[in-house]
């Protein structure tokens, strides 16, 4: 077994850790292909894509949706302590998402709006909005290390949670927020992203396995939103996939409707993950 599980003893802190981050695995021949021409769909996996691994899934209970008002959500899970690197990539294409140790996937009653999407790199051309976002940020350094905690990063996702996401003030501890971002059962690397003056603008997390790069959370100074800072450490986690000869770079759900997680459909071309667990092409929604 190359997933090693987590001690139930902080089990509860995992299931709140799933409520904070609600805010069929494809065989290797049909990965390796670059076309995404495949059969039309003809069934549906209920409630959610299969697990890729015999593992028992805890259940967490229904809350209300963070992306689409008037909806329930709720999701199913597992906290791992280690995760094999291809084992990890086989959730990944089964519609599973990382928080902390936490692997989660969504099983809402009536609703798969949760839409995994992904970005064929070596394909990968920015728009013209894309590179205007470039230009517009050309002034920022980027570094690209290990995952570290430090006060001015937690500030940082304060000031972000209380402007985007409603948070309350002192509402997440710095023991929470290592937990959700800096607690992982995998290889993770961290952006950090300042301007001339040396002030921190936007942390990205992200997820490497031997064949993708994984987004897991992006925070940024809500103050300089002019920036589109969330399109441009896109950009550079692409860019950065492509010098690593990374084939494939995830970008959790695409939501359409709710104006946080459309926006990541503007990355072309790019793949979703269909209920019978193909992926395809987005484009070919439309035909």
């Amino acid at each position: 077994m190359h997933l090693q599980r987590q001690g139930d003893e902080n089990a509860g802190a995992v299931r709140a850790g799933v409520l904070a981050a609600c805010g069929l695995a494809l065989s290797r021949k049909r990965q390796k292909g670059v076309s995404m021409n495949v059969e039309a769909q003809t069934f549906s996996h209920y409630p959610a894509w299969p697990s890729p691994v015999r593992f028992p899934l805890q259940v967490a209970p229904e809350h209300p949706c963070s992306y689409l008002p008037g909806r329930v959500a709720q999701m199913r899970w597992l906290a791992a302590g280690k995760v094999d690197p291809l084992v990890y990539e086989r959730f990944m294409d089964a519609g599973f998402r990382r928080s902390g140790r936490m692997i989660y996937q969504p099983i809402c009653r009536g609703c798969r709006s949760c839409i995994p999407i992904r970005v064929p790199v070596d394909r990968f051309k920015p728009n013209k909005s894309q590179r205007r976002c470039l230009r517009r940020n050309s002034d920022i350094s980027v570094s690209i290390d290990e995952p570290i905690v430090t006060d001015e990063k937690y500030e940082l996702y304060q000031r972000y949670v209380l402007a985007w996401h409603d948070h309350q003030p002192g509402e997440t501890s710095r023991e929470d927020f290592e937990r959700f971002l800096y607690d992982s059962p995998v290889s993770t690397i961290e952006f950090s992203y300042r301007d001339q003056t040396g002030q921190l603008l936007a942390v990205g997390i992200c997820d490497v396995t031997p064949s993708a790069l994984s987004s897991v959370y992006f925070y940024f100074e809500p103050t300089v939103s002019r920036r589109s800072l969330g399109t441009y450490g896109a950009l550079g986690e692409i860019t950065h996939a492509q010098s690593m000869n990374l084939p494939r770079y995830y970008l959790g759900y695409w939501i359409s409707g709710c104006s946080s997680m459309d926006y990541k459909s503007c990355f072309r071309p790019c793949h979703v993950l269909h209920t019978d667990g193909f992926w395809r092409d987005l484009d070919e929604e439309s035909e």
